[in-house]
């Protein structure tokens, strides 16, 4: 999930989108399914003295340690509020028909 600030236009805002595909596939990774696009939403607090951001939640198969990058590139970006990646249970993932095959 990236949350992007609220002040910046909407069509910057989307084109967040389009940075994360090219980071997941830079990494030979991949989306499962689209990114979910949220839109402008509230917040429950003020983040950063901000009272909303952009939403966008995206399940990326990769390899482990492979979006190390991407989530520096976050850290660093001045427009994303917060990030948050996690890595889904093996048991999860399968059920999602996320699951990795060893080869």
């Amino acid at each position: 999930m990236v949350i992007i600030d609220g002040d910046v236009d909407d069509p910057k805002a989307q084109a967040w989108m389009k940075s994360v595909t090219d980071g997941v596939k830079a990494v030979d990774g991949e989306l499962h399914g689209k990114i979910d696009w949220w839109g402008k939403r509230q917040f429950a607090y003020p983040i950063n003295k901000k009272p909303a951001g952009y939403y966008l939640v995206a399940e990326i198969i990769a390899a482990p340690g492979a979006l190390d990058e991407l989530e520096r590139s976050f850290r660093l970006a001045d427009d994303v509020v917060r990030h948050k990646l996690i890595r889904l249970p093996e048991a999860e993932a399968e059920r999602r028909g996320m699951a990795v095959v060893a080869a």
